[in-house]
């Protein structure tokens, strides 16, 4: 094999291998959480956002004590079945199961780090 033609088949190798890393990277980062909870608020925004990958995020307004400046909580959704009942409870009080996911290499999936995996929307 002459030189040429090894360096252009290292150089592909290495594209290859970077690639599959990559890829490797972005399922560890997407499957596996670095912590799982629950936020309860009132939903004050859901919508989707971006010019190229459409993702679905939204806020809730944390209540914490009578009289206090509510806090924010800002997520994503990936799921097509949560994002529909998240739809529906628009300006509802909901309790939102949710998988943190650090480290995710793109918004592609979602603008934030935390994932909603369930909504129960209270009376």
């Amino acid at each position: 094999m002459t030189t040429t033609k090894r360096i252009i088949v290292y150089s592909f190798g290495l594209l290859i291998a970077a690639a599959l890393l990559m890829a490797a990277y972005t399922w560890a980062m997407l499957h596996i959480s670095y912590s799982d909870g629950e936020r309860a608020g009132y939903l004050q925004k859901f919508s989707t956002r971006g010019w190229i990958c459409k993702t679905w995020e939204g806020e809730i307004l944390l209540t914490s004590m009578p009289g206090a400046i509510p806090e924010k909580f800002e997520f994503s959704v990936r799921d097509e079945k949560v994002a529909g009942d998240l739809t529906a409870a628009t300006g509802k009080r909901v309790i939102l199961t949710y998988a943190q996911h650090k480290g995710v290499p793109t918004q592609c999936f979602g603008e934030t780090e935390y994932y909603i995996t369930k909504v129960v929307v209270q009376p």
